[in-house]
């Protein structure tokens, strides 16, 4: 393992500190909302983002989970100097398994909330975000909600990178789960429940995995076992991501892969074939928002489905002579 400008002994004090009084304090009791935030290489980002936390204004207990997804910058000293000058209950993990879908289920194993929200190391939740969130569960049936996204530097480039609808929207059980809707990763949240059900977020999935768009992922799943979703505009998050004009080819080519990638999920594994049907019938309109985006949905789709033949070959060929052969052996 790398460390870069991070040697070891900062690393084991962030450990020993999570170790510390403060982190049995966190096991003896459950926390009502837990505040997931993933990071990789990016430190900067991230203490700016840390320090938006301070001002959260929320009467029930929660609790801030930071997910280093295998950092070798100063990001492991940057929350080591949050966690000694917060009274925020906050935990450290260190997953090194690169993918947003891998860190976020490793804030959530360690997380002790009922609700569990994320939001990402660019963005800066505003105080009554942590209220608001809560209020959305109120309705037992909801099992996950999205919520708005603004640009918090009018320099940065605001296509595909904010959620601005003004209106609420509800998403009935079943309901298809479209790209570029009212879901996106910096802003979502979904019960425990939920995400023990779907068997948490694909590894697959996620930034700095294979595919993008490990938010519709989850969202879609829940929706497919019966949740119904919730979009609230009250719940408001900025986003401060730095990218210009000509960082968006880049941008488009990870999110085009990742819904194509995410369709084509639904067809094979979900075996969804109406909601398949709805993404290419979408596919038009998506073509106008962002041709980049769509054009690259092509090459998703291509890369899941040989990840799915894989899979199938190997769980139903491959592995099945593996113990045969063994079996003979052992005879």
């Amino acid at each position: 393992m790398r460390w870069g400008s991070t040697d070891r002994s900062v690393y084991n004090k962030v450990v020993q500190g999570v170790r510390s009084g403060s982190t049995s304090a966190l096991r003896r009791k459950n926390m009502d909302v837990s505040l997931i935030v993933g990071t990789r290489d990016r430190g900067k980002q991230l203490a700016r983002c840390l320090k938006s936390t301070r001002r959260i204004a929320f009467e029930r207990p929660w609790e801030l989970i930071i997910v280093d997804n295998g950092s070798t910058d100063d990001t492991a000293e940057i929350i080591w100097d949050f966690m000694t000058s917060t009274s925020i209950p906050t935990h450290y993990v260190f997953e090194p398994r690169p993918g947003l879908g891998n860190a976020h289920n490793s804030g959530v194993v360690v997380a002790r909330g009922k609700i569990l929200a994320f939001t990402d190391d660019d963005c800066y939740p505003e105080r009554d975000f942590l209220s608001c969130l809560w209020s959305a569960f109120e309705d037992p049936s909801v099992g996950y909600v999205g919520g708005r996204i603004l640009l918090h530097d009018p320099a940065d480039v605001q296509k595909g990178t904010t959620v601005r609808h003004p209106d609420r929207a509800t998403f009935p059980p079943n309901s298809f789960i479209k790209a570029g809707s009212f879901f996106s990763g910096a802003n979502m949240a979904f019960r425990r429940q939920v995400l023990s059900e779907i068997g948490g977020f694909d590894p697959l999935f996620g930034p700095g995995a294979l595919f993008n768009a490990e938010d519709l992922d989850a969202a879609g799943r829940a929706s497919a076992i019966g949740w119904s979703g919730q979009y609230r505009p009250e719940i408001v998050v900025r986003h401060h991501h730095g990218r210009k004009s000509v960082d968006m080819p880049a941008l488009m080519k990870s999110y085009g892969i990742g819904i194509g990638a995410y369709h084509m999920k639904l067809l094979v594994r979900g075996r969804r074939l109406a909601w398949f049907a709805k993404s290419v019938y979408q596919f038009p309109r998506r073509y106008k928002w962002s041709p980049r985006c769509a054009a690259w949905e092509f090459v998703g789709a291509g890369m899941y489905a040989c990840v799915y033949l894989h899979e199938t070959l190997r769980d139903c060929i491959l592995l099945p002579r593996k113990l045969a052969r063994g079996q003979r052996a052992q005879g």
